[in-house]
This record gives C-alpha cells, sequence and structure tokens, in this order.
C-alpha cells in the first residue's frame, strides 16, 4: 500500500486487516507468555481489571479456552472463554462465557479480534460446547453470530442490549430460561 493510499484509508477510519496473523492456545504455564497477555489486557483496556480477572479464572479452574493472536511471533491479541452456568428450574445448564478479549491498541481494527473469536467459537463447536455468553458492543458481536434476542430469556445485571449469546449447536438455547451465574472471579 502506499503512503498516500495509507493516509487515505486511515482519514477514513478504514483499515486494511493483517493478513499474516496466526491463533494458537496460549501456554498458560509459561511465566514469560502469561506476563505477555497480561500486559495486552492491561494496554486494551486501560486497567488491570481484565488481566486480575484472567489470573482469577485461572487459579478458579474455569477457564475452557486461552488463545493468543501472534503477528510476526509477537502475541498481540488475547481471548478467554470461561465456564458459566444458566440456572433453570430444571437445574444449571452449561454455557461458556466470552470475556476477555483483548487486541494491542497499536494493532486492533486489523481482524484480530475477529480472527479471535472465530477460532475460539470453532474450538468450543468442536469440543461440544451449546452456547456462549458474551457481554459487549451491540455494534460488533452480532457479526459472529451473538444476538441479544437469543439472551432474552436469560436474567443478567447487564444492560439487554450488550448482553448476548451464540447457540454453537442449533437450538440449544430453546426453552432455556433462568439466572446466568458466571465463575466467582467475576465477582457477580
Amino acid at each position: 500500500m502506499t503512503g498516500r493510499t495509507q493516509e487515505k484509508d486511515a482519514r477514513i477510519g478504514h483499515v486494511r486487516p493483517y493478513a499474516n496473523v496466526t491463533v494458537r492456545w496460549e501456554e498458560a504455564g509459561d511465566a514469560q507468555e502469561r506476563a505477555v497477555v497480561r500486559s495486552i489486557n492491561e494496554a486494551a483496556f486501560g486497567r488491570p481489571d481484565e488481566a486480575d480477572l484472567i489470573e482469577g479464572l485461572r487459579a478458579e479452574g474455569a477457564v475452557l479456552l486461552s488463545l493468543v493472536a501472534e503477528l510476526e511471533r509477537r502475541i498481540v491479541g488475547h481471548i478467554l472463554f470461561s465456564r458459566m452456568w444458566i440456572d433453570t428450574s430444571d437445574g444449571p445448564f452449561p454455557a461458556a462465557a466470552l470475556a476477555p478479549m483483548a487486541v494491542l491498541p497499536e494493532h486492533q481494527r486489523r481482524g484480530i479480534g475477529g480472527r479471535l473469536i472465530r477460532r475460539g467459537l470453532d474450538l468450543l463447536h468442536t469440543r461440544g460446547e451449546g452456547a456462549v455468553i458474551v457481554l459487549g458492543h451491540a455494534g460488533y458481536y452480532p457479526r459472529f453470530g451473538f444476538s441479544s434476542g437469543k439472551a432474552g430469556a436469560l436474567e443478567s445485571p447487564f444492560p439487554p442490549e450488550a448482553f448476548m449469546a451464540l447457540e454453537l449447536r442449533p437450538g440449544a438455547l430453546d426453552g432455556i430460561r433462568g439466572k446466568v451465574r458466571y465463575a466467582a472471579a467475576f465477582g457477580l
């Protein structure tokens, strides 16, 4: 891309996605990699809360899936899915919570978050998970199939427009009504 084209794209808010990003399992046992994941979450959110959440979920044993995105052998993004439950009249129904997802600020809006989400959803589907719940931007997560309508029968402390669900198995949430229960690390 020429400098002039790049400037024009930046002015209109369009940035070309990276083509050479790889998504892989996080090596959570590697102290150096854990420190990098922590720093990415702190930089992306501008505070330590999400990084602390990750550590709490790890300590609790609630992590289902943790992935990192690499660009030129450097970790630039991270996503975590943890076990949560929907307490129904028939008993607890398992679901996965997507939180947090972070990309270094200088690499945002380049498709890295989307790659992390898609790969995570694919892996969860392969593992037999039925549904994923996210609290996020109503303008972003629906492109991956998340819907506030699918979460409509679920009781949560969050604004309904930002509280969304995705079925990984068609009909997984049919007839599911109840209160969501996140891992204790969320502090809800």
